[in-house]
């Protein structure tokens, strides 16, 4: 599966042009590019890393920083399959706002030695070797060390938050918390989000042969190396390194789309919850890395205007009244206003459960016309044009999908957090796959999705009924007034992975004395 070398030359000599493309872009022309030139100084540099591997990077300082002082310095790790100049536009900005900053090309990618790790131990150890670099070689303030990053570089922020103790400050967006919840939720493979990050991870690095492997059984379902996958996954989640992360204390803000369709929301609330320093929580609509992308290129953005704040508060000591705001910020999908909340808790006021009394069969294999739509794309058009994944409910053949809806509403119904779904199954297979969505249904019968998740089971006996709990993606929706909610279940999605033996079919039931639901959270107003 690796590139052949005269790909992986073209591929590096690509990366040289666009970073010099990005250099003349920035006002500098590619000799100067090479050296500090001019108010704030732009230097492109090799940091040795762990193990001695190179580590391409570019330094801003801030005008004037020949004075003797000292400044805060933001190191930021580059997203995964990004160049090192993915950063120039916001840490000019960092930079005229007094600033030292320092990126890096993660190892393994691009021009940088190494292999893709993700986010393991030697990832971790390299942003240690980039702070020391930084403190040895630039006018950084060893007290005032702070890390950001986008998708990737949240990941490894984050991490590097629980490793060393000089990072007093962290702005992770789209990142993960928990990767295993990210990218196999209800212990379903989310095949397109895995299939790009491994095609876009050979295309522009280096995969190490671990990473061969596990990408390799995910894909192929190699359930007898699951719990070997999972083992990995834990080592590169700070989720499971919170001890570590809350004994130092830094502070922490996470910010991540709704649609996040590579690290859903669910985990960084989870985490979010149980982090004990100074924190703060921002999701927007949009899918991965889509929030704070107009911030990459140097345009007015909301994520990346509140990183500033948070580093100016956490690194400056600057009274600009961050630390005041409810620390838990959302922005809803449907009227794109922002809301408050002391914590995740609060986010949903009420549940008001659905009853799935009638009981329902369908069969395998088919998918049914209700989807959670395209990676990176679906959700970037909810954010930008609010046209989120829609299906005829109607029309949807009732043998392959299992629909079930609400009384229409005579009010706005405000929904936000996390949906929940409790259902018995019985299966005619041990294994099998099933997909709930949550859809705003329309007067004509048009659903527009509003949260879905994926659940998969194994080794359950056929035709003994089991319960299923299943947490839908985390949202913030209105269902305007005259409309209703609908929840479908199949067995199908492009997204995901399926595991239904060829015939299988799945009945769905409510007994008496364990009645079938779905709670949907509601915010009152």
């Amino acid at each position: 599966m690796g590139q052949p070398r005269n790909a992986l030359r073209t591929t590096t000599t690509g990366a040289v042009s666009a970073a010099l493309v990005a250099g003349t872009a920035l006002g500098l022309s590619p000799t100067a590019a090479a050296t500090p030139t001019g108010p704030p100084g732009i230097r492109f540099v090799d940091i040795t890393g762990d193990g001695g591997t190179v580590l391409k990077a570019n330094v801003v300082t801030p005008a004037g920083a020949e004075d003797g002082r000292r400044y805060p310095v933001i190191v930021l790790p580059t997203s995964w399959s990004m160049p090192q100049i993915e950063y120039l536009a916001q840490a000019k900005k960092l930079a005229d706002a007094g600033y030292v900053v320092v990126s890096y090309n993660s190892r393994g990618f691009w021009q940088s030695g190494g292999h893709i790790e993700v986010a393991g131990p030697p990832d971790v150890a390299d942003a240690s070797k980039v702070i020391d670099w930084a403190l040895a070689n630039t006018p950084a303030d060893p007290g005032r060390v702070g890390m950001a990053g986008v998708s990737y570089g949240a990941g490894i922020s984050l991490l590097a938050a629980a490793h060393d103790k000089r990072v007093k400050a962290v702005v992770a967006m789209s990142g993960w918390a928990d990767l295993i919840d990210s990218i196999y939720s209800g212990r379903t493979q989310h095949l397109q989000a895995a299939a790009m990050l491994g095609g876009t991870g050979y295309l522009t690095g280096r995969p190490s042969p671990e990473l061969q492997q596990i990408l390799g059984d995910f894909l192929a379902s190699n359930l007898d190396k699951e719990q070997e996958m999972i083992a990995w996954g834990a080592k590169r989640s700070p989720a499971f390194q919170l001890d570590r992360i809350n004994a130092n204390g830094a502070a922490i803000m996470l910010g991540n789309a709704w649609g996040d369709t590579i690290f859903p929301p669910n985990q960084y609330a989870s985490f979010y919850e149980k982090l004990t320093g100074p924190k703060r929580l921002e999701l927007r609509p949009g899918d991965h890395a889509t929030a704070e992308a107009a911030g990459l290129l140097g345009l007015p953005n909301d994520t990346w205007t509140n990183a500033h704040r948070w580093f100016d508060h956490h690194l400056k000591g600057a009274d600009n009244g961050i630390d005041r705001e409810q620390p838990v910020q959302l922005k809803s999908r449907s009227t794109g206003g922002y809301e408050g909340y002391p914590d995740w808790k609060s986010v949903a006021a009420t549940d008001r459960k659905i009853a799935l009394a009638e009981s329902q069969k369908v069969y395998a294999n088919v998918d049914s016309g209700a989807n959670g739509g395209i990676v990176m794309l679906s959700n970037a058009l909810d954010q930008f044009l609010k046209l989120p994944p829609t299906a005829s409910i109607p029309l949807l053949p009732r043998s392959f999908a299992a629909v079930w809806q609400s009384e229409r509403y005579d009010t706005v119904q405000h929904v936000r957090g996390t949906a929940k779904l409790h259902t018995t199954v019985t299966s005619t297979k041990e294994s099998g796959t099933l997909v709930a969505y949550l859809y705003d249904v329309g007067p004509l019968g048009l659903g527009k999705l509003v949260s879905s998740a994926p659940y998969t089971f194994h080794g359950k006996e056929a035709d003994r009924p089991f319960p299923v709990d299943l947490e839908l993606f985390s949202t913030a929706y209105d269902v305007p007034a005259g409309h209703r909610l609908a929840l479908v279940v199949d067995t199908v999605d492009p997204l995901y992975i399926e595991h239904n033996p060829s015939g299988a079919r799945l009945t769905f039931s409510s007994p008496p004395s364990d009645p079938s639901y779905l709670s949907v959270p509601l915010r009152e107003k």
